[in-house]
């Protein structure tokens, strides 16, 4: 079953709360939160403090996407601030595999994710601990980018890895998404679409999610 994930780095900051709410009641299956430091990403979004203010606003799990350099440093914050899938950057740890087991011995969900740059051969020898494998279809960074179309057959061969590999690991992609290329990104292979302004600038987001997971473009 396609799941979607609202991104609400273009959510109004303003009235998050009520945000979060609007897509909640739209039918979307998890609350995507990009955290990004201003280093390993050129721009600075939220921390923790924002995560917890949402506990108890919302019955979506919290998808935390960690664009930020050193993430072993800061993981027990974002955990203790709600995180249920917390992804962190392969380009960004150093020790990439005792991290997202480190993630996983804490009742999280651990979530890898790859720039549209990175090869997915770096993945091999790290998939007995991810939980989740998140595709950049953008340059990570900014909101309302353009999805790169090469991305589709970078999902497909991830696609094809892990069914040789007889693994059931959730992809998810994220960047330029919206539902008119929804169809060929789930055809390719993608379990979760993370969609930001598709939805959000949308004057109907229930409309909006229904026709992504129905692979049904407007």
């Amino acid at each position: 079953m396609i799941k979607i994930a609202p991104s609400i780095l273009s959510a109004d900051f303003a009235c998050l709360g009520e945000e979060v709410k609007k897509v909640e009641d739209a039918g979307a299956d998890l609350l995507h939160i990009d955290v990004m430091d201003g280093h390993f990403v050129p721009n600075l979004t939220i921390g923790p403090p924002v995560i917890s203010c949402l506990k108890g606003r919302t019955s979506l799990p919290f998808d935390v996407h960690l664009m930020i350099e050193n993430p072993e440093k800061y993981v027990d914050d974002y955990i203790n601030a709600g995180a249920q899938i917390l992804t962190v950057h392969i380009e960004a740890s150093v020790h990439i595999h005792r991290l997202l087991g480190y993630i996983k011995s804490k009742g999280v969900t651990p979530g890898v994710a790859l720039n549209p740059g990175t090869p997915l051969a770096d993945l091999e020898y790290i998939l007995d601990q991810a939980g989740m494998i998140l595709i950049m279809s953008v340059n990570p960074g900014f909101g309302g980018q353009t999805f790169i179309p090469q991305i589709k057959d970078k999902i497909k061969a991830l696609k094809a890895m892990l069914n040789s590999m007889s693994l059931d690991i959730p992809i998810e992609v994220d960047g330029g998404i919206n539902e008119k290329n929804a169809k060929e990104i789930i055809e390719a292979g993608a379990d979760i679409l993370v969609a930001g302004s598709a939805i959000y600038n949308a004057p109907d987001p229930s409309k909006v999610i229904r026709h992504m997971k129905e692979k049904n473009p407007l």
